[in-house]
């Protein structure tokens, strides 16, 4: 992924040094939606991303320098996984999710990718997935799945 500026904001390749500031987001960012499913931990919300973390998915979002979100797109036999998108709680609605997301969709059309993705039940970035494109592929309790064809 190359470094590219939108809005104001920079995208970059990510580096294992970025794991913890990025674990820092999610917490931030996840906690209200994790608190309204009763599904809050302080250690755990943080633990699960440095678990998953690979670095070369993944693009940290900065402005002036500091790292203010991240998203992941993981191969897998259907496509790829829209995983780790994540930004600051200062810095959402200002655009740059819907930025980041139509660059990124962009590409994986232009190859042809299908893209899934999961997000919580309840959460606000869903609408954000489905002005996208991403249709409800299935459901639980805690997630909703979805999932956008190429050009969709």
């Amino acid at each position: 992924m190359s470094t590219s500026t939108i809005q104001g904001w920079s995208l970059r390749p990510a580096t294992f040094e970025d794991v913890e500031p990025i674990a820092e987001i999610r917490a931030r960012a996840m906690r209200p939606d994790l608190e309204r499913l009763g599904r809050y931990d302080e250690h755990r919300v943080r633990q699960r991303l440095r678990d998953a973390y690979v670095p070369g998915h993944t693009s940290v979002v900065e402005a002036d320098g500091a790292v203010t979100g991240c998203v992941a797109l993981r191969p897998s036999a259907e496509g790829c996984w829209l995983e780790h998108f994540y930004l600051a709680p200062e810095v959402q609605g200002g655009g740059i999710g819907t930025a980041v997301l139509t660059r990124l969709l962009a590409r994986t059309d232009a190859q042809g990718v299908t893209v899934k993705l999961n997000v919580l039940q309840g959460s606000a970035a869903r609408s954000l997935y489905e002005r996208h494109g991403f249709a409800l592929e299935r459901e639980d309790p805690v997630d909703v799945y979805m999932v956008r064809l190429p050009g969709a």
